[in-house]
Parts: structure tokens; sequence; C-alpha cells
């Protein structure tokens, strides 16, 4: 008897892994630079149209500033910064996506804005389409990407939320652009 459940749970446990190697995920895409991106939409809140930021002195570089949403501060990143390109240009389509990144904190969550040229669509990717992060090529850090897909004949890169959006290495540049503004000074 136990031989025969031992088998059964072998077959499910197989039937499993096959689903999952076929399963798609959603995506939200986005123009940033002429380069397509995606987030996994699980992590998204909401997208809204680039207004009434304010900006907070003393921030890395790579923070725009923050905007009220229904009373709750939100920082807002410039990703293509954060990226080590020149900043994106505020244009008509540009758009804030707002994601919850994870913080140290276990189980709790930062709402963050993202500044990005256009928002393209919602794409449900296979899993067996997406290939991992190359270890060099990137114009951007691998560790930030968490896998490439092909979608009509063009690549589209998957961010790593966690990894692009980190508030203790974001906390950690504003702390070391803080040193570098009381350098100078010190010296004179």
């Amino acid at each position: 008897m136990n031989a025969l459940v031992q088998t059964n749970t072998k077959t499910v446990a197989t039937q499993a892994v096959a689903v999952s190697a076929t399963e798609a995920k959603q995506y939200l895409t986005f123009m940033l630079g002429g380069e397509m991106f995606s987030l996994g939409i699980l992590c998204i809140k909401e997208i809204i149209w680039y207004a009434n930021l304010t900006e907070v002195p003393m921030m890395p570089a790579c923070i725009r500033g923050v905007i009220n949403l229904r009373g709750a501060v939100v920082p807002v990143l410039d990703l293509s910064n954060r990226f080590g390109k020149p900043s994106t240009p505020v244009v008509k389509s540009s758009c804030i996506v707002i994601v919850e990144v994870p913080t140290a904190v276990e189980g709790e969550h930062q709402s963050m804005g993202i500044v990005v040229d256009s928002v393209q669509a919602v794409l449900e990717i296979p899993t067996t389409e997406i290939e991992p992060a190359p270890s060099f090529g990137a114009k951007i850090r691998s560790e930030f990407i968490e896998g490439i897909a092909k979608v009509d004949g063009k690549f589209v890169i998957l961010l790593d939320v966690g990894k692009v959006l980190s508030m203790q290495e974001i906390g950690q540049m504003g702390q070391a652009g803080q040193v570098a503004a009381l350098v100078p000074q010190e010296m004179a």
C-alpha cells in the first residue's frame, strides 16, 4: 500500500512540475530610453501620469522626488538614472508606475514610483520563453535582470523589482552622496 501511495505522489509531483514549466506570468512592459523593459504585474499597484513631483534635497541622484498619492508620500525613482544613464526626459507619454517594494522588515512593503517613457502593454510570457540574465553584454547590472524574453521578435528585459528598487541600496547611495557633499566643505 505504501508503494502505491509513493508512486501516486511522484506522479502528482511530476504533473505539477510539468504544469509550472509551461505556466505563463504576466508582465507590464514599458519603454525607457528606447528599450523595452518589464516588471511582474503582481508588484504593480497603479500607473499615473507624470505630474506634481516635489524635489527633495540631499537625495541620491536617482530619486527624482516625492508625490502625494492619496495622502501617502511616495518616493519617485528615475529608473534610467538608476541604470547609470542620463535622467529620463519628461515627455507627454511619461508615466509613474507605482510598485510595492519589499523592505528589510519581513512581510512589509513600501510603495515607490518609477518614471518611465511610456507604458506599453501587459503581456503573458510563458516561463519556457524566459532566458536567464546574461552575465555580460547588458547595458544594466546583471543582478537587476530577472530574465530576458523574446516577444514578437524583440527582446524584453524582465527586471527584478527587489534588486532594482532595493531600499537598502538606494539608502546607502544617499548616505554616500551626503558624505561626498560634506567632504569639500571640510577641506575649505
